[in-house]
């Protein structure tokens, strides 16, 4: 059974790859050099290490929450991000359950980089089976 305050079993990529930033800029038609080139990230003052993809970015929170509620339905997610997902990055997705009502359950959720913390944060609202209700 679920409770207010769970932890959701995190969800954790040690590295970002930059060969899944290509296959994701081809996916996404999103051909923005800032995903595929470290010198156009440089030109632009970010850092010298290409940037994840936010679909990406959230794709790891979303995998963190199907995993927590296998089989449930994910009714509405509102994120916000708040900072960029580097190569080489070492991510963790994670969450929080903070209602519960009937078979729904809502949840905090978030992303966060080990070198700068959070970089995404936001509410999920999941439909759980009813045998994952409280009470």
């Amino acid at each position: 059974m679920i409770a207010v305050g769970d932890a959701l079993p995190p969800f954790r990529i040690a590295s970002v790859d930059p060969d899944a930033m290509k296959i994701w800029a081809a996916a996404l038609h999103d051909p923005n050099a800032i995903h595929l080139d470290r010198a156009a990230v440089a030109a632009k003052g970010l850092g010298d290490r290409v940037i994840n993809q936010g679909p990406a970015n959230l794709a790891y929170v979303i995998n963190m929450i199907r995993a927590a509620f296998p089989g449930a339905a994910i009714r509405s997610l509102d994120v916000r991000y708040v900072d960029n997902v580097f190569e080489g990055d070492d991510v963790t997705a994670g969450g929080t359950v903070s209602a519960i009502e009937g078979s729904e359950v809502t949840c905090d959720v978030w992303l966060r980089a080990a070198e700068r913390d959070l970089v995404i944060k936001g509410v999920a609202v999941v439909k759980t089976s009813p045998d994952r209700r409280n009470g």
